[in-house]
């Protein structure tokens, strides 16, 4: 595999700016949403499927971002296809191999505006994840911050915004997904999963290779 761009990893770290949506639908399909305008891979985007009868499923645009994305989650089945994310206003629409994905945001809430305050350069910073560690388990239920991932990787992640999601419309290989849900269960891909309200997250997420 064709490591990161030149001048990615510093220290053995990577970081990833952008955004995370997830959401859960009436057929038990929980959908979470990676769109990575910055990333050491380049803009990419990729899509984790958990399905109702527990599958955990990558849609990644290559296999260079599919063989990193697996190497630091848990999957059943990998699936390398064109991922397309447009955002008009806030609509958001996917398209990733078998999975049509469209959902619409709502109006920031009293989290989402404190986040927004949440100056760039600190939310990278590991230390202030580790910070906000306790404030997330006891908001957001089911959401974590920092975690160990596989590979013997660590992830953190910092929170920049925070949008509810109000709609949704999806389909999987051609079948209908049903109407918007919490994601519930949580999604079993790593250390934590998303808010079981459906939401759109800007976040600053850094990875480390090896234990530091």
């Amino acid at each position: 595999m064709r490591g990161p761009h030149s001048g990615a990893v510093r220290g053995g770290r990577l970081r990833f700016d952008g955004w995370i949506a997830g959401l859960g639908t009436a057929s038990g399909t929980r959908i979470v949403l990676g769109h990575w305008p910055r990333s050491p891979f380049g803009p990419f985007s990729d899509v984790m499927l958990e399905r109702p009868d527990g599958e955990r499923v990558l849609l990644a645009p290559t296999r260079q971002t599919a063989e990193f994305v697996a190497a630091t989650y848990v999957f059943d089945t990998v699936r390398v296809v064109p991922v397309r994310v447009r955002v008009a206003d806030r609509t958001w629409s996917v398209t990733a191999g078998p999975l049509d994905l469209r959902f619409v945001t709502g109006r920031r809430r009293l989290l989402g505006l404190l986040l927004r305050a949440v100056p760039g350069v600190l939310a990278g910073r590991p230390g202030w994840c580790t910070l906000m560690s306790f404030p997330a388990r006891v908001l957001l239920p089911g959401v974590r911050t920092r975690g160990s991932a596989r590979s013997g990787r660590r992830e953190w992640y910092g929170a920049r915004d925070l949008r509810p999601i109000h709609a949704v419309s999806a389909a999987y290989e051609g079948d209908d997904l049903g109407a918007m849900a919490p994601v519930l269960p949580p999604v079993r891909f790593g250390f934590g999963s998303v808010p079981s309200k459906p939401a759109l997250t800007r976040v600053t997420t850094t990875v480390a290779l090896k234990p530091d």
